[in-house]
């Protein structure tokens, strides 16, 4: 028997028994393997294996290359380093026979990919391999061009990919067709060479080649927009008359999936129909009767159907359809609504969330179908379902769907209920067109679900309450008994103290009471406890109400028997009682007034530019406040943070944030109720800018500690002079940076990087006067180190209380990519404690790439001694 012979016999032998190395089989080596009780046994086993794999090759032994490179494959699908038999692949691609070039290219395909220069080698023997008489072997090589092609393949080898189109083979036709949408991928100026081809290719009968015709044709269109509009002329009848034969066809075996005829092929023609017909009338309109046809042909009671359903819905919703054509799409997924399978609701709420930007009215018609799903055992099913009722709340549902949601609430998953609580008091919040029906929502989703409600919620409901003059007293009643009932729920047991405290007198006089209200009789003793264990968000509460209702005796004695509890806050709370109730008389008065209707624009817009601070959405919607007021984008944060913690009884140092466009100056914090001190604040030492902006937050600068007695008469410093700085000596506004740093003697300062990441690169270049040491003039360079632009560049800066900071406008907004060009921008400093403290900056930059908000910061810490 000769050599030629003897390999296809011993590769036969291989199909059967599994490859085999001059010394193990490949199933051997396979056992081997698996039987490896350790990581340390496995690398043993391959290394073993490798090395006498490169023996063999070093040997140059032909009769097993395949039988090595077998084995090499199954090495790197475990994960090890192949390398050394990259060029046993390219000789067994050059080899004569086909056993050989099958596993050549098999391996080709897997231990090499577009990237490695080895591959060019193969080139040569690909554009033989495309051209050769056997068309098993013309196979081989288009499947190895479309999984590996590199750009450079591509362009030389596009001619002979154009030709095997052609070829009367329908397995060639269609491989050369599926290389074709590997080779516009990688070249897409490729693509007007395959326009008419692609479109003869749609004529073809085999289903197989309809396949590999239409996903090319949809490759095309991603392409080109030349190749788009010449499918659009030429193509858009072809595919009809194919969904409508492939509709309406026999049953055929051969193409027969669960008595559906060809669903694949279904599925493509559908997905290039989308693509031709999205904004294009006439191409959409000579679709919409086959569209209609495929909608009601199919039932629904089998998964192939439903995925021709499913396919056919988005086509329908992509394209420019009849309204009549929406409903009928729509109707299908109200359909799979009602499907057992989780799955198939779950696509279709997804769907129908796309589908309520198209037509509104059609999908609320499923209303009902759809609050149903938010009961759903199936969490991803609420969740979605829940997104979408969010969605199609409007100023005429939203009671019903408030109702509908809120009733749930109380038996909701604990897992779901966080996500409900957050979905209901949103829609509360956004479309409440009446402030009575807002606080009884409210105080449902309180009661229900307390401890879920989020501080910004509840506290804009106080806001509101304090604001509601005319229902302050039924809000204190309404709170009052949900409070027996469900003391448990923290959010409102901390409305309920605070409106307590507040409108102590109206709960107990029944004063404001509304028409059909019944009067209350009051219980002191069901919240005394809950007040003494939540004392610190009602500090002066308990001498408050313990004077209106004469029960005074009872409330100092529960004072007196916490004065030693083992709770650290209960016990400073009930000293501090105790000092207002025996020692502080003179002063109880003015102590114990009602305080002052909260402001509630200002606290609704700081709430709207803390939300579009925090959210990364592309557009921010305008904030909407209970009563239906409209707040602007882009409003700056008032100085006060949300309520002002009104019990607390200090304030922070709070450093200030300067943009080039902000110049307010900051307010003072409540003064400390107890009036045992106070910290003033100087208009000359206060930055030029908002000084508790949401980019405190975001930058995570420091607060210097509350003062406990009253503050110097020099505590605030005016500019230019040098007094005792508001905080302790040794603390400062960023991070610990020592406050007692001076410099002594002029100093030349030179420039700084300032900031550098992988992306962007910032320097400072400093000039200073002489006879203005406290000024620094600072002029910065932004350079952009990737390969794309930056677009909307904003540069802002975080500074310390005793800096001022004053930011030019910038030389432009747009940052040139790979340092070709840069933005400048210049901005002032003066240091109110020079000598004293060293400048510190916080700074932060946000852009875009390609559309995507990008967002960068970091601090300063390198400036120049001296400055």
């Amino acid at each position: 028997m000769d050599t030629v012979e003897k390999i296809v016999e011993d590769f036969a032998s291989d199909i059967a028994m599994g490859p085999f190395s001059s010394g193990t089989r490949l199933r051997d080596m396979i056992r081997a393997i698996r039987a490896c009780k350790t990581a340390a046994e496995e690398r043993a086993v391959v290394r073993r294996e490798c090395a006498e794999i490169r023996e063999a090759i070093g040997e140059n032994q032909q009769e097993i290359r395949h039988r090595n490179m077998a084995k090499l494959m199954f090495i790197h699908m475990l994960g090890y380093p192949t390398h050394f038999g990259q060029m046993e692949c390219l000789k067994l691609i050059a080899a004569a026979g086909y056993p050989e070039k099958r596993i050549g290219y098999l391996g080709l395909m897997l231990l090499l990919d577009e990237r490695q220069e080895v591959l060019m080698l193969v080139t040569n023997s690909l554009k033989q391999d495309l051209n050769h008489s056997n068309q098993f072997i013309v196979g081989l090589a288009l499947c190895a061009l479309g999984n590996i092609c590199s750009a450079e393949m591509a362009r030389d080898l596009s001619p002979e990919v154009e030709r095997l189109m052609r070829s009367r083979d329908v397995n060639t036709k269609k491989k050369a067709a599926l290389c074709a949408i590997r080779i516009v991928r990688k070249v897409p100026d490729l693509a007007e060479n395959f326009m008419g081809l692609a479109s003869s290719l749609l004529k073809e009968k085999h289903h197989g080649i309809l396949i590999s015709a239409v996903q090319l044709c949809t490759e095309l269109c991603k392409a080109s927009k030349d190749a788009l509009e010449y499918l659009r002329k030429n193509c858009v009848e072809g595919l009809v008359r194919i969904l409508r034969d492939v509709s309406n066809s026999s049953y055929a075996p051969e193409y027969d999936v669960a008595g559906i005829s060809d669903p694949f092929l279904h599925i493509r023609v559908l997905k290039l129909m989308r693509i031709l017909g999205q904004g294009d009338a006439d191409c959409s309109e000579y679709m919409n009767d086959i569209l209609a046809q495929v909608a009601t042909k199919n039932e629904s009671n089998k998964n192939a159907a439903n995925a021709i359903l499913y396919e056919c819905v988005q086509t329908i919703m992509g394209i420019e359809a009849t309204s009549g054509l929406r409903v009928l799409a729509i109707n299908i997924l109200g359909r799979f609504l009602s499907n057992r399978d989780n799955n198939i609701r779950y696509v279709a709420l997804n769907m129908l969330m796309r589908a309520i930007t198209v037509d509104t009215q059609a999908v609320q018609r499923h209303r009902t179908t759809i609050l149903e799903c938010v009961k759903d055992a199936d969490a991803s099913i609420r969740k979605r379902a829940l997104e979408l009722v969010f969605l199609l709340v409007n100023d005429t549902n939203v009671k019903p769907l408030t109702k509908e949601l809120v009733d749930y609430l109380d038996s909701a998953d604990p897992d779901f209920k966080e996500d409900l609580t957050a979905k209901i008091c949103s829609i509360v919040e956004k479309f409440s067109q009446e402030k009575l029906w807002y606080l009884d929502q409210m105080f449902k989703v309180l009661s229900l679900a307390g401890n879920h409600v989020k501080d910004d919620v509840w506290h804009a409901l106080v806001v509101v309450i304090s604001n509601a003059s005319e229902l302050q007293g039924y809000s204190v009643r309404l709170l009052y008994m949900a409070l027996q009932a469900f003391v448990d729920q923290g959010s409102l047991v901390r409305v309920a103290v605070w409106c307590i405290g507040e409108y102590g007198e109206m709960l107990v006089n029944n004063v404001g009471m509304l028409q059909g209200e019944e009067p209350i009789t009051i219980i002191i003793a069901i919240f005394f406890s809950a007040i003494i264990y939540l004392a610190v968000l009602g500090s002066w509460f308990c001498t408050y109400f313990g004077h209106l209702v004469e029960d005074n005796r009872r409330i100092k004695q529960i004072v007196s028997q916490n004065k030693k509890n083992i709770v650290l806050e209960l016990q400073q709370r009930s000293i501090e009682f105790s000092s207002i109730i025996q020692r502080h008389q003179s002063i109880r008065p003015s102590l114990l007034e009602r305080m002052p209707a909260l402001d509630e624009a200002s606290y609704l817009l700081r709430r709207a530019s803390a939300t579009q601070a925090t959210l990364a959405a592309d557009k921010p919607t305008p904030a909407v406040t209970p009563g239906g007021l409209k707040l602007p984008n882009g409003v700056a944060k008032p100085a006060t943070s949300p309520l002002v913690d009104l019990l607390d009884l200090s304030s922070d140092d709070v450093p200030a944030i300067t943009t080039a466009s902000t110049t307010t100056a900051p307010n003072d914090f409540l003064q400390d109720l107890l009036g045992i001190g106070g910290i003033s604040s100087s208009p000359a030492a206060a930055p030029s800018s908002a000084s508790t902006d949401i980019l405190i937050d975001l930058l995570s600068i420091g607060s210097s500690p509350s003062q406990n007695g009253p503050p110097a008469a020099d505590s605030t410093p005016a500019q230019g002079t040098k007094s005792a700085p508001a905080v302790p000596q040794d603390m400062d506004l960023l991070d610990g940076l020592p406050s007692n740093t001076s410099v002594s003697g002029p100093v030349n300062h030179s420039s700084i990087t300032a900031f550098q990441s992988a992306t962007l690169k910032i320097n400072f270049n400093f000039k200073k006067q002489p006879e203005k040491p406290h000024e620094t003039t600072v002029h910065a360079t932004f350079t952009n180190l990737t390969s794309s632009s930056y677009t909307d560049f904003v540069f802002q800066a975080a500074v310390p209380k005793f800096i001022q900071l004053r930011l030019d406008p910038a030389s432009g907004n747009i940052v040139p990519a790979s340092g070709n060009g840069s933005v400048t921008q210049g901005f002032s400093v003066t240091n109110n404690q020079h000598g004293q403290k060293p400048l510190a900056m916080r700074i932060r930059m946000s852009y875009k790439v390609n559309g995507e908000d990008r967002l960068e910061q970091g601090q300063v810490s390198n400036f120049p001694a001296g400055l």
